[in-house]
């Protein structure tokens, strides 16, 4: 039997990927902190897990190392509504098997869940990106070499500190 743990903190949609899921074989449950996600990961023993990001005030690839020490073998697939490069290398190295941006479809789900092969999201940095992407992808990599600091990410940059929260609210198309 396939089981899946998710962990989203938002009820609603942790309720939408189950029924989604459970319609594709799997048994589910639904975890909404990381306290959660820990016990019924070491309780239940999940062999696939669909990982939030963001979940209220904690950060999921906190939870990455935690849950491969404690699940060894299972698909684990990062989730996030923010996708940047940087955070997909990082959250690959904590030991995700996957990471996608939300929202993504079943069919995307399943690939990343059950398939050892790359996804074409996977490829996405492989294809030529547009000035915009380019300029949002520096972006993530230098927040992130500057531990989510805007401020100190700013000056990096050589901007104002609100032009670049501006920037960071505008996300731009994967091409």
């Amino acid at each position: 039997m396939k089981r899946l743990l998710i962990v989203e903190d938002e009820a609603a949609f942790a309720a939408i990927l189950s029924r989604r899921m459970a319609k594709q074989g799997f048994e589910t449950r639904t975890a909404q902190t990381s306290t959660d996600a820990l016990l019924c990961a070491r309780q239940w023993h999940p062999t696939h897990l669909l990982l939030d990001m963001k979940l209220a005030s904690e950060n999921g690839l906190e939870l990455l190392k935690p849950l491969r020490q404690s699940l060894p073998d299972a698909r684990i697939v990062l989730l996030t509504g923010f996708a940047s490069i940087a955070t997909a290398v990082e959250a690959i190295k904590l030991g995700a098997d996957h990471y996608l941006a939300k929202p993504a479809d079943t069919h995307t789900l399943l690939k990343a869940l059950t398939e050892e092969g790359p996804l074409e999201e996977d490829l996405e940095e492989e294809r030529v990106m547009s000035p915009d992407r380019l300029e949002w992808e520096h972006i993530q990599q230098a927040l992130n070499a500057h531990d989510g600091n805007v401020s100190a990410t700013a000056r990096a940059l050589g901007m104002h500190r609100r032009t670049l929260q501006r920037k960071l609210q505008k996300k731009p198309a994967h091409r």
